[in-house]
């Protein structure tokens, strides 16, 4: 995908194509032929994505956020998952993004995730941090002093990580995969996932 434009362009033009039932098997989520529209759990959301009429929706709280300010992240994440997901499961395993094959671009220029201005915001607020990743549909993982679990795409959990400052030490972020994230999306497009995980936190 040379540029973000061209890979939902490309992402749509597959979609349309695709056979419904075996994305909804694969994928995790709904489709109703009624309306033409895949039905998708996103950070405790539910958007639909109609791949006719290219268009994708959601109406409840929260959702404008992620169809306004962070669209063309959204919605390359979203397309290139239903195309891409597999069968495989959450394993539980969390892996750092760098830790991937091919995951030293996480740590390249443009590429880096924001986590140090992540950790910055929160050094003294973990009780903040946990109420910002509730309000993304986060669950709290018991990792550093605080964590949350964010599920960006049904099969795609993020983990977002915090350890508060102290006399010694200052504060840390970090965020981890699951391991099987890269059975449902290319590295540059988890990327996109990340990013977008971290931002709405900002």
């Amino acid at each position: 995908m040379a540029t973000t434009d061209a890979g939902e362009t490309k992402a749509w033009d597959l979609l349309a194509a695709s056979d419904p039932e075996g994305i909804r098997a694969r994928a995790g989520v709904d489709f109703d032929p009624g309306d033409n529209a895949y039905r998708v759990s996103s950070f405790g959301r539910i958007f639909t994505v109609n791949p006719v009429e290219r268009l994708i929706l959601g109406s409840e709280p929260g959702s404008e956020v992620f169809l306004t300010r962070y669209v063309g992240l959204f919605r390359l994440s979203l397309l290139w998952y239903l195309l891409k997901a597999t069968a495989a499961r959450p394993s539980g395993k969390l892996v750092k993004p760098a830790g991937l094959l091919g995951g030293d671009i996480f740590l390249k220029g443009s590429h880096v995730l924001p986590l140090d201005a992540l950790a910055a915001k929160y050094a003294t607020r973990p009780e903040a941090f946990l109420e910002s990743g509730a309000a993304l549909g986060g669950i709290p993982a018991a990792y550093g002093n605080a964590a949350v679990v964010l599920s960006p795409l049904p099969k795609v959990p993020v983990t977002i990580l915090l350890w508060t400052e102290d006399d010694e030490f200052p504060s840390r972020a970090d965020l981890l995969f699951d391991a099987t994230c890269t059975a449902h999306l290319p590295l540059d497009v988890l990327w996109s996932v990340a990013l977008m995980s971290i931002l709405p936190l900002l």
